[in-house]
């Protein structure tokens, strides 16, 4: 409101003064056309110092499927140009609205390097991410660290890289390292259609848990163990790794990294393909093989 005010005015021109005569509200026409130009520079400037919003990008999620077939075609996939695995456990944790299903190229790929993959086994997640960390995941990561003897990595994609991230903060004993991708680790800034479909999936949630949920129950208003988890540090014998792209065009890709340079890589891509990239995978097995699970 300020600098449209100050736009549209000339502080140097006296009420009265101007050429249509004293009690007259017309304005020199020169004036007027110096000032539109300045208030449009005055206008756009704030959007410079900014990245765009995601919603105007909404439309480059369709290009997931470029992704896939480019991954098919990266050596990377094949394990080539890539440090090999040692058979750790590495549990994967699909996103919002998302099953186990569409993380079987990155569950096969891990074990095709090496590791030994598990799938998270929550489900559907549109579920209390609490409620899902409690009664699912942790059964998962109690399995995958019995039958390997050693301390397992947690990657997630987009919600589920939020849920990886506070299920390591619960159990850093148990978790050698957390690989988030396209994760809005850091707040809930995202679409509004995504927004909606989320508060239709919340209202489902305090329907069918009642007093079993806080009434706050998926939003950042919540005092459960999952955000208070989530908003702690993880240990720094733990590896922490944010994977985000600027193309991001579900979430506000700022809110996907952790601050710290050297837990956060940029990617070329879509939020979907994430879990396709090809340059992902790289960054993953590298951050994979630096991490310690003895």
């Amino acid at each position: 409101m300020d600098i449209i005010v100050q736009c549209s005015i000339d502080p140097s021109v006296r009420p009265g003064a101007e050429r249509g005569g004293p009690g007259t509200n017309l304005r020199p026409k020169k004036k007027r056309v110096k000032a539109r130009p300045e208030a449009a520079l005055r206008r756009k400037s704030p959007r410079l110092a900014h990245p765009k919003s995601h919603v105007s990008t909404l439309w480059t999620e369709a290009l997931f499927g470029a992704e896939i077939l480019i991954l098919h075609a990266n050596p990377v996939y094949y394990g080539f140009g890539i440090p090999k695995g040692d058979g750790s456990a590495v549990i994967v944790i699909p996103g919002f609205l998302g099953t186990d299903l569409y993380l079987t190229e990155l569950h096969s790929w891990l074990q095709r390097i090496g590791y030994r993959p598990y799938f998270s086994g929550i489900g559907i997640n549109a579920e209390c991410p609490n409620l899902l960390i409690q009664r699912r995941l942790n059964q998962t990561i109690d399995k995958a660290r019995a039958d390997t003897g050693r301390k397992i990595h947690l990657i997630g994609h987009s919600l589920g890289g939020v849920i990886a991230r506070s299920a390591a903060a619960q159990r850093p004993k148990d978790v050698a390292s957390v690989i988030t991708l396209a994760a809005p680790i850091r707040g809930t800034v995202v679409n509004r259609a995504v927004l909606d479909v989320a508060e239709a999936v919340r209202l489902r949630i305090l329907e069918e848990h009642g007093r079993g949920v806080l009434p706050d129950c998926y939003t950042g208003r919540c005092t459960c163990n999952f955000l208070d988890f989530l908003r702690r540090r993880v240990p720094r014998a733990m590896m922490e790794t944010a994977i985000y792209t600027r193309q991001d065009g579900i979430v506000d890709w700022r809110y996907c990294m952790t601050t710290n340079p050297e837990n956060d890589v940029e990617v070329p891509g879509t939020h979907i393909g994430m879990a396709f990239n090809p340059a992902a995978y790289a960054v993953v097995a590298e951050r994979l093989a630096r991490a310690r699970t003895g």
